[in-house]
This record gives structure tokens, C-alpha cells and sequence, in this order.
């Protein structure tokens, strides 16, 4: 199954890249990435989170009304932001100060998204409904993702 998952990621971030390129407005680049996660591979969210302030503030999703600010530092997007790295947990009741916006969640995945001076400007966080469901191929893959956008809009502004 990961072999599969590593050819749809490799589909995706084709798709990514003709969908940045053909498109200035981040906003609406960050709703059909978020869309083109959730119908590739079906996790229970996909969205993004601005950093604004001391808080993380909620951009473009797909999925069930989320969480809309989280505190620096707070559950695994805020920890992921403060600790500036990709974090997997593999079960989301497992992860000390987790904020359950879904009691479907299970496990979690939260890609930081850097300027030029390595600032975290947001973070895609991805749920799923299975435990585990989350590995280096994961990280990876949305790693490059997030290195896209960051290269697109945040260097050299």
C-alpha cells in the first residue's frame, strides 16, 4: 500500500505544480491543494493554518468544521509551528495538550511552511481516521509540498 501511496503522491505533486504556476492568488491555490490531498488519498482533513500573531489562524480546508485558532505552542499544529518541524503522531489521544477539533481523528500529520528567514508562515495538518496512518514517505512528500508554496510566496518578500 505504500508503494501505492508513494505513485499518488508523485501524481500529486505534479498537480501541485501546474495548479501553483498557473495560479498567483495563494488562497485559492491552498483550497484545491487541500482538495486534491483529501480526494487522493481520503484522510478526514486537510487544511491550513496562517500563522497570525501568537496564534495559528484557519485558511482553506476540506473536511468538518475545524478549530479556528490555535495558540502557539498549543496541541500538535501549535508544537509542530514552535518546534519549526514535521510532526507525525500516531495516535492523536497519545499526544499530550491535543486539541480534538474531531473525535474522529486518530492520527495527525502537521508540515511547517517557512519564509526565507525560516519563519513559520502556516502549517498543513492533516488528519486521518486510522491510527499510524502517517510515515517518512508522508513527511516527505508533503515536505515538498510546503517547500513549493513556501518558494512561490515567501522568499524574497
Amino acid at each position: 500500500m505504500r508503494t501505492d501511496r508513494s505513485a499518488a503522491y508523485n501524481l500529486l505533486l505534479k498537480q501541485v505544480k501546474e495548479i501553483i504556476s498557473g495560479e498567483p492568488d495563494l488562497i485559492a491555490n491552498l483550497a484545491n491543494i487541500s482538495s486534491l490531498i483529501k480526494m487522493q488519498f481520503g484522510f478526514l482533513w486537510v487544511g491550513w493554518y496562517f500563522a497570525k500573531g501568537k496564534k495559528l489562524v484557519l485558511g482553506p480546508f476540506q473536511g468538518e468544521v475545524a478549530c479556528t485558532r490555535i495558540p502557539y505552542g498549543n496541541g500538535v499544529c501549535g508544537t509542530a509551528w514552535k518546534e519549526k518541524k514535521t510532526l507525525i503522531v500516531p495516535d492523536v489521544h497519545k499526544f499530550p495538550g491535543h486539541i480534538a477539533c474531531s473525535a474522529k481523528s486518530r492520527s495527525e500529520i502537521v508540515v511547517p511552511v517557512f519564509d526565507t528567514n525560516r519563519n513559520v508562515r502556516m502549517v498543513l495538518d492533516i488528519d486521518s481516521r486510522k491510527k499510524n496512518d502517517f510515515d517518512r514517505k508522508d513527511k516527505k512528500f508533503l515536505e515538498m509540498i510546503g517547500l513549493m508554496i513556501s518558494l512561490k510566496y515567501f522568499h524574497g518578500r
